[in-house]
């Protein structure tokens, strides 16, 4: 017996300790005081302090409020689903997804964002889109399925489509595309404008409705040449006729979109219609109606006003046709420039009148030459006297273009014979008399007068000198250079 006992204590002694089972199940590790107070084992809310976010399952929005048992049915929390279709029914049926939260918040059920969310999908939201009910589009019996739909407008609006006519979209072919005419952030059908850039609707072709130039009732085939629109105003202008002067049809060469073609602008580079030329009609210079042969030779037009000119007389001079020459596109011609190069007109050349100096009338053979218009002036002057001296009929040796022929400066002077430009007399003169005291004979001349010396003192001074003698060729004979040394 005392052997019995002891084999009983020896196997109490092997078996493994016993502990209280967990309703909690195997490997709960959460302390119990977290949830249980030591008055009972019922969950008391007074001492709970488990914190939730620690878990898979934060508690926030309305699931800090729901009863434990809804979301833990068994006391084995490691059973609990995270997922919202663990625990609520889709009422949706699938057709959204199983993301609740992709719509839905832990705040409310009630969705208010239905336009962002559908920003981030395959189809934004955009004008009438974003006022109208979901079950416009989202047609169900119940209204809570979201079944995926066609994206393109016809796949919603091919209704609208076949019952348009105006334009009647199915005989005029139009594309089943209703962005390309209407635009989705629009809030109506009409008025957001077809995009018509190829051919763009500005000022005269502004028309208010497609059918004004769409006549055919076909929109695909209606042409971008103006021609094919206007060919009746084409044929129907008088001025200037355009069918008779065999205008070209391509209008936007002379044309605007300005209603009424107005102002018309041809590109008249090929002959520039400034000053005279800016005629307020082309019938001023296109008189035979022909608007393709109009010469541009300026005498082709002006012949009349070459011919009646008499200021100079054109005609009797001989001038040449080619006004340009000497006249600009100034009205009446004027001011007149020749090109006067090759006899500049400068200083007391400068004469206001061509008459000045083409007093013959005869403007081809007016001579260059000086003497030939300067007899007068020659033959005329005392001081010196030029014909009495002899002097050159070069005037241009002594004299410049300067008014009244002044001053004039015989340069010969200085290397000819004595030098009165240079040296020490160079500015002690104010006339050729000054040393030529004989007006007759500028052969002839004195250094006495301004040089008066003592004649004795000056046969003295030269006393030795070979050849001297007291007179004016003898001091000009030592003295070339007009030193006194």
């Amino acid at each position: 017996m005392r052997i019995l006992s002891f084999i009983i204590l020896i196997i109490l002694l092997l078996l493994p300790k016993r502990q209280t089972d967990s309703p909690h199940g195997a490997g709960f590790t959460v302390s119990c005081n977290k949830c249980h107070s030591t008055e009972e084992w019922k969950f008391d809310k007074a001492v709970y302090s488990f914190d939730h976010n620690t878990t898979k399952m934060p508690l926030k929005g309305q699931h800090s409020e729901v009863n434990c048992r809804q979301c833990h049915p068994t006391l084995v929390f490691s059973e609990a689903k995270t997922a919202c279709i663990d625990c609520h029914t889709d009422m949706h049926q699938q057709t959204t997804g199983s993301d609740c939260s992709r719509c839905h918040t832990l705040d409310s059920w009630l969705v208010n964002n239905t336009n962002e969310i559908h920003q981030t999908g395959r189809f934004p939201l955009l004008g009438a889109h974003k006022t109208a009910d979901c079950f416009q589009c989202h047609q169900s019996e119940s209204h809570l399925r979201f079944d995926v739909l066609g994206v393109e407008c016809i796949d919603c609006h091919r209704e609208d489509y076949m019952a348009t006519t105006t334009p009647n979209h199915i005989e005029a072919g139009l594309s089943e595309d209703c962005v390309s005419c209407h635009p989705v952030n629009s809030f109506q059908w009409t008025g957001g404008g077809f995009n018509h850039n190829f051919f763009p609707l500005v000022q005269g072709h502004a028309t208010p409705k497609c059918i004004d130039c769409h006549t055919s009732g076909n929109y695909t085939d209606a042409s971008p040449v103006c021609n094919s629109c206007h060919q009746q105003d084409y044929l129907g202008t008088t001025n200037p006729n355009h069918t008779a002067s065999n205008f070209p049809t391509s209008c936007q060469e002379c044309h605007t979109l300005n209603p009424g073609w107005k102002p018309a602008s041809f590109d008249h580079s090929s002959f520039p219609l400034t000053q005279g030329h800016s005629t307020p009609g082309c019938i001023d210079c296109h008189t035979n109606g022909n608007y393709t042969s109009t010469p541009t030779d300026c005498y082709a037009c002006h012949q009349d006003d070459y011919s009646a000119t008499t200021n100079p007389n054109h005609l009797a001079s001989g001038f040449p046709t080619s006004c340009q020459e000497c006249h600009t596109t100034n009205p009446g011609w004027k001011p007149a420039s020749f090109d006067h190069s090759r006899f500049p007109l400068t200083l007391g050349h400068a004469a206001p009148a061509c008459a000045d100096c083409h007093t013959n009338g005869n403007y081809t053979n007016t001579p260059t030459d000086c003497y030939a218009c300067h007899q007068t002036d020659y033959s005329g002057s005392t001081n010196p006297g030029h014909l009495a001296l002899g002097f050159s009929t070069s005037c241009t040796l002594c004299h410049t273009t300067n008014p009244d022929w002044k001053p004039a400066s015989y340069t010969q002077h200085d290397s000819q014979s004595f030098p009165i430009y240079s040296g020490r007399h160079n500015g002690t003169w104010d006339a050729c008399t000054d040393c030529h005291t004989d007006v007759s004979d500028y052969g002839q001349f004195s250094c006495l007068n301004c040089h008066e010396h003592n004649k004795t003192d000056m046969d003295n001074k030269h006393s030795g000198e070979n050849g001297y003698s007291y007179n004016s060729a003898e001091c000009l004979r030592c003295h070339p250079s007009g030193n006194a040394d």
